[in-house]
Parts: structure tokens; C-alpha cells; sequence
């Protein structure tokens, strides 16, 4: 059976369409998620190999919570909306197969045979995603969404991703990987990325290594390795 979780904030449409997919026999309902932070926990535990996805959903959409995901956590994608199909032309690089609502069991059937179809040939959901607009992170019993430009550094450590902006420090879900690879902060060590522009200096040390003084006065470690890639994105 093909393993799906379903991402809709309408309790009415999740309930129908979790119906309708039992019905088909061919899923393994993984369980639903009202919101995308609460879907990208489940996609990293679970690793569900589709998504029914809703596009339009509080505070991040469906697009965003593909931007999100890691390449190699990806599951492939059918979107269930209320947009018109003409609309959803213009989705179509972008996920699977889309359903419109409210979703009729023959259009459902249609999905499922080519849902089954491309994973019988074993091909990798690959799709356009976008950059990220906002990073969430966890504040109290809310989540906060910060812009990349307002984020001075963020680094790792055992306790998880921490952003730093000039409000304080704030823990994110995402992964130092998809940060940089979808917000324009650079890795300046293998725990630490960077706003560029956050940086007041870069001092420079004998042995290769060097440290960059932020705008606010902390400073952040850069290894050897990606001190080229700093000097040549600056310009040094």
C-alpha cells in the first residue's frame, strides 16, 4: 500500500477526502495535519511517499511547506484545492497531479492510477520549489515567521536550529541544508550560516581561519573551507 499523509486546515475537507482515499484500498493513511509545521514533523518521522496537499492554508501555504522539505525527504505531491482549473495550469511543473474540490471519487480514481503508475517506475518526486519567504520558528506556545533578511546567523547545536535575529534567538524545524539552500544565508562553518548582509568585518587569522564580526557585535567562526566560497561571494 502506498503511504499518505493528508495537509488540509478544513476539518470538513480532510474527514471527506480521508473517506474517499480509504475507500480506494490502495492507501495507507498515515494520519492528517491541519498546518505545514505540523506536516514537515510527520514527513520527517513517518516518510509518507504522497502528499495530499492543500494550497491555500494559514500563515504558510502549500508551496512554501514544499520549499521546507528536504530533496531527499520529498514525497510526491497531488494538491487538493479550491482553485479553478484554470488556475492550476500554472501548478503543474510543480506536483503529481492536483485534485479540485470538492474531490468526486472518479477524478480520485484517475489520481490513484497515476499515482501508482509513477511509483511502480520508481521516479523521484523532482519538483520546482520555491525560496523561502519566512523561516518558522517556535516562540513560546506560537509560531514566528521571520524573514531571512531580518536573520543575523543561525547555527546548530545538540539541541536542535537556532535563529538569531536582532530580537533575540528563536528554534526552527528546518534543517541548516534547505536554509541555505533556499535563502540567500551563506555557510560559514559546517553549524553556521550567515546574513551577508549582517557582516561589519571578516578578520582574517594565519593559519586559514578566520572570524566575522556582525553588525550587532557577535561573532561567528569560519572554517577554511568555505572561507573561499565568503571571499569570492564578497568580492575579497
Amino acid at each position: 500500500m502506498i503511504r499518505v499523509l493528508i495537509i488540509d486546515d478544513e476539518q470538513h475537507a480532510r474527514e471527506e477526502l480521508e473517506h474517499l482515499v480509504r475507500e480506494t484500498g490502495v492507501f495507507e493513511i498515515l494520519g492528517s495535519c491541519t498546518n505545514a509545521i505540523d506536516a514537515l514533523r510527520r514527513i520527517r518521522t513517518e516518510k509518507p511517499e504522497l502528499l495530499f496537499l492543500d494550497i491555500e492554508m494559514p500563515a504558510l501555504n502549500g508551496f512554501e511547506l514544499l520549499a521546507m522539505i528536504e530533496d531527499e525527504l520529498m514525497p510526491h505531491v497531488v494538491f487538493v484545492t479550491a482553485y479553478n482549473e484554470h488556475a492550476l495550469k500554472a501548478f503543474e511543473e510543480k506536483t503529481l497531479d492536483y485534485l479540485l474540490k470538492p474531490v468526486s471519487p472518479e477524478r480520485l480514481l484517475k489520481t490513484v492510477n497515476k499515482v501508482r503508475e509513477t511509483i511502480r517506475r520508481g521516479d523521484r518526486p523532482c519538483y520546482q520549489v520555491e525560496s523561502l519567504r519566512h523561516i518558522p520558528c517556535q516562540f513560546a506556545n506560537r509560531v514566528k515567521l521571520i524573514p531571512p533578511s531580518a536573520v543575523e546567523y543561525i547555527f546548530s547545536d545538540v539541541a536542535g536550529i537556532h535563529v538569531v535575529t536582532r530580537e533575540g534567538q528563536f528554534f526552527t524545524e528546518l534543517t541548516l541544508k534547505v536554509l541555505e539552500e533556499r535563502t540567500p544565508l551563506l555557510r560559514c562553518q559546517r553549524q553556521y550560516l550567515v546574513n551577508p548582509e549582517s557582516i561589519d568585518e571578516i578578520k582574517l587569522f594565519d593559519n586559514g581561519l578566520a572570524e566575522i564580526k556582525t553588525l550587532i557585535g557577535n561573532t561567528l567562526p569560519v572554517s577554511r573551507r568555505y572561507l573561499r566560497q565568503l571571499k569570492v561571494y564578497l568580492q575579497l
